[in-house]
């Protein structure tokens, strides 16, 4: 008996019991389908999140400071001064801009309106750096900074909060936490991120921040300090630079640990792949379940297809059968139930990922190891769980599977 008669024998077999066959399968194809499903929303969340932070560039360097702890006993702040110093052009650093950031949050209000707001107190060096687009207006400069201008650059939501337009935000005069700012710029609409919105921005000169809005135990402290390297090349030049003169201006000596934190958008841009690759793994092994709970469906449907065929495999073995012939006979009924199983989860999959993709509002990515490993997967099982049905039926003895009823 060859491959092609014994694969005709086991779609013939189970095309005889049809409906069987599909209640059957049906553990596969939801196993296999969820498995797509998941994983490809998993990649679709992965890319829109590495998307998302690789569209602010890849030479982005963001510090903190270190938080107390036994090895560092008192972590000097960062402060207006370090980043002054950061942005020196005495000698080539690699570092093309550095901006210094005080962060609050308060209530904006104009002519009865009024809006949560997310204010930073910056430079003007801050627009180039984080490469903002203002859609209206300008961005305040650093004459504005040494002159504690009362002017505020705002998000598009903040503009459509408050006024009829955003172009009639310029020139008009609002009031965060109490105070008066005129408007002079409207930033372009940036949406939601990985990491929030900056739509609902107020952006402020930092001395102005400083001396009217947010108040830190330290008057030079800032909350963190951003700087761009000239290219992405040269990041690691603008990190040693920075390690150097951060930890010279805080007294640090030889083997004492760092009392900031710096952080690259390559960094960051590593651990969102490591968490959303975790995420995504973690979907697919519990969708898998579904398919250990079709492959017991399977071995329990092929022993009772076993049990009802038992004249027919003593016959067969009568006349001639090879124990190996039935093992292999039972063995691809098995694995032909798995495969369709799997084919037909494959396109609930992308159906699935598809719909699931629109309900989240994410372009679910469908990848050719998923199809693979799910195709592989649903074979497996077949082979697995066909494996102890095929064994019993090809050790029955002749005279009693004849005798039996």
């Amino acid at each position: 008996m060859n491959f092609v008669h014994i694969l005709r024998e086991a779609f013939d077999s189970l095309w005889a019991n049809k409906s069987r066959s599909l209640l059957t399968i049906l553990g596969i194809v939801i196993g296999v389908g969820a498995v797509i499903a998941l994983m490809a929303l998993g990649n679709g969340v992965q890319e829109e999140i590495v998307g998302q932070i690789s569209s602010a560039g890849s030479n982005l360097i963001f510090l903190f400071a270190e938080s107390p702890s036994e090895e560092i006993r008192n972590p000097q702040p960062l402060t207006v001064q370090d980043a002054e110093a950061l942005a020196t052009r005495e000698f080539y650093t690699g570092i093309e801009y550095v901006a210094p950031v005080l962060s609050g949050g308060g209530v904006a209000s104009y002519d009865g309106n009024d809006t949560q707001v997310s204010i930073s107190g910056s430079t003007a060096e801050l627009q180039p750096l984080r490469e903002y687009t203002v859609e209206y207006g300008v961005f305040f400069t650093g004459l504005d900074v040494r002159n504690n201008a009362s002017v505020v650059v705002i998000g598009s939501q903040v503009a459509d909060d408050l006024f009829t337009s955003r172009e009639a935000a310029l020139g008009k005069s609002i009031r965060i936490s109490g105070q008066t700012f005129q408007v002079i710029g409207v930033l372009e609409e940036m949406g939601y991120t990985a990491a929030g919105t900056e739509d609902d921005s107020a952006i402020i000169p930092i001395t102005t921040a400083q001396k009217r809005l947010i108040s830190r135990q330290n008057p030079d402290q800032v909350d963190v300090i951003y700087a761009k390297s000239v290219t992405a090349e040269e990041i690691d030049l603008a990190q040693s630079y920075i390690t150097f003169i951060l930890r010279d201006r805080h007294g640090l000596k030889g083997d004492d640990p760092d009392d900031f934190n710096l952080f690259t958008q390559q960094s960051i841009l590593d651990i969102a792949q490591q968490i959303t690759g975790l995420m995504t793994t973690f979907l697919g092994a519990i969708a898998a379940v579904s398919l250990v709970v079709g492959g017991i469906g399977i071995m329990n449907i092929m022993l009772v297809s076993v049990t009802e065929r038992t004249r027919e495999i003593g016959l067969r073995k009568a006349l001639g059968a090879r124990q190996r012939i039935i093992l292999t006979q039972f063995l691809s009924e098995s694995v032909v139930l798995s495969l369709i199983g799997g084919i037909i989860g494959i396109i609930l999959g992308y159906l699935l990922s598809t719909i699931l993709g629109n309900l989240v509002d994410v372009q679910s990515v469908i990848q050719l190891d998923a199809i693979l490993l799910a195709t592989l997967t649903s074979a497996f099982v077949g082979i697995v769980f066909g494996v102890y049905p095929a064994s019993r039926a090809a050790k029955l003895p002749p005279v009693e599977a004849l005798r039996y009823e």
